[in-house]
């Protein structure tokens, strides 16, 4: 019974501190402050602008790739075996430039993921400069984003930032 008491007595206190902090919590719905911001639309446009412009010039070398692939079938019973392996030769180094170019454009550390970074990284910055400042003045412990992998399964609309990092985005 004293064990008890004791124990009681001693860990008491470190539970009533507990249970009188509480956690403050705040959430984002970054994919809407996306959708929302004209600076990501505009930088959206752009990269879509150079995707097409990549995307056109790939299928002009499958296209160019097609007509010689075309052509070496309807002549190769006719060519000579050296004439053959010359055009087998340059249809294989087609195939090897259009891969390389898709590398080199759409690949994991393609030009296309470096302007990605390039143009997205200054915004994605301020918007989280915003939502920093926002959880400073409200004085929140963790501000979670919706549209990501953390799943709500209830949230209250009262602790939804989403509007003010949008007005404040507005105002810069």
């Amino acid at each position: 019974m004293k064990l008890i008491l004791f124990s009681l007595f001693l860990f008491l206190p470190f539970y009533s501190f507990v249970s009188l902090a509480q956690l403050k919590i705040g959430y984002v719905d970054s994919d809407t402050i996306m959708d929302n911001y004209p600076d990501i639309q505009d930088a959206r446009q752009q990269l879509d602008a150079l995707v097409q412009e990549w995307q056109t010039e790939v299928r002009k070398m499958e296209s160019d790739l097609k007509v010689k692939q075309d052509d070496y079938e309807k002549r190769k019973l006719i060519m000579t075996e050296q004439t053959s392996s010359e055009a087998l030769a340059e249809i294989t180094k087609l195939q090897k430039e259009i891969s390389d170019y898709r590398d080199k454009k759409f690949g994991a550390n393609g030009e296309l993921f470096q302007k990605q970074n390039d143009v997205m990284k200054p915004i994605q910055n301020k918007i989280f400069t915003i939502i920093q400042q926002i959880a400073s003045e409200e004085n929140l412990d963790f501000v979670f984003d919706r549209s990501g992998d953390i799943l709500f399964l209830f949230a209250k609309p009262e602790y939804d930032l989403t509007a003010k990092v949008i007005e404040r985005l507005k105002l810069e």
